[in-house]
Order: structure tokens, then sequence, then C-alpha cells
């Protein structure tokens, strides 16, 4: 199980394709906040619904500060079909190695209708502008999380 981000901790770097195959990476985003958040896979019920709601308010984030990154293992032709699907307005990355999402802690056993398997953890990183966890948020629901990290912010 990877080790779980607290507040004040360094942001892992990273650098992954996004549903062009073009490189999207946290030092891009230097000097801006940005939330990264982590979801199991594209064009499910869940997923859809979250990264629905981050694009609904995506012009209140960017007007408070701050830049989305979706994260999931997808490939870039599943996220672009997500994104075409949905009319998607987040960037949405792909982490097939799963590299990233275990640097965020956000890769490890989970309980899932009442099994315990290994997936990908429903999560929020919230980066400061300097590149530090300001906020870290691991077992989020899909529905109803942007709000509340909106509320959460004062935004």
């Amino acid at each position: 199980m990877s080790e779980r981000l607290q507040p004040g901790d360094t942001a892992p770097a990273f650098t992954l394709p996004d549903a062009d195959g073009n490189d999207v990476s946290l030092a891009d985003h230097k000097g801006r906040k940005v939330i990264v958040y982590f979801y199991p896979a594209a064009l499910t019920p869940g997923c859809t619904k979250q990264a629905c709601d981050f694009t609904d308010n995506l012009d209140l984030l960017a007007g408070a500060g701050y830049d989305v990154i979706g994260v999931s293992p997808d490939m870039p032709e599943k996220l672009a079909k997500f994104r075409e699907k949905e009319n998607l307005k987040v960037t949405l990355v792909g982490d097939s190695s799963k590299e990233v999402l275990e640097a965020y802690g956000a890769f490890g056993e989970k309980t899932m209708y009442g099994k315990t398997v290994t997936g990908v953890i429903r999560s929020t990183v919230i980066v400061d502008a300097e590149g530090r966890v300001e906020r870290a948020l691991y077992n989020v629901r899909a529905t109803g999380h942007v709000a509340k990290i909106i509320k959460d912010l004062g935004i």
C-alpha cells in the first residue's frame, strides 16, 4: 500500500499523456494551484458524474486560481472518447503504469461491494502554487465531492 500524502508534503512531480497524447506535467502549472483528482476508470457512471461536476465548475475554480487534472489508469484513446462523449473540459491524463497513482497514495487496497480489492482509490490532492500538498482527501465520493471542495476552499 502506498503512503498517503499529508499537507505540507512536496507533491510528487509527474508527466503523463493527456487525451490527445500530449505530455502534461505538474511543473507546467507552477505558480497556480492544482486540483489533481484520481478516479478508477473513464466512461463509468461515478467517474462520469465526477468529471462532469469538475467541468461544470471549471470556470469558478479557474477564477479562484485552480487548474484541474484528472488522473486514471486509462490510455489516451479511452480518455479522448470519454472527453468527446461527455463534453468534458477538464484535463484528463492516463497513468497506465500506475506509478503516479502510487506516488500519490491513490492506488492500493480498498473495499468495493464488501470485498477487499486492489485498485484506484478515488482521491483528490490539492497542490498549492509552490508545489506543496495543501489538502489530501482519500476515499472520496464521486457525487457531491466537487461541491464539498468548493465549500471547503471558500470559493
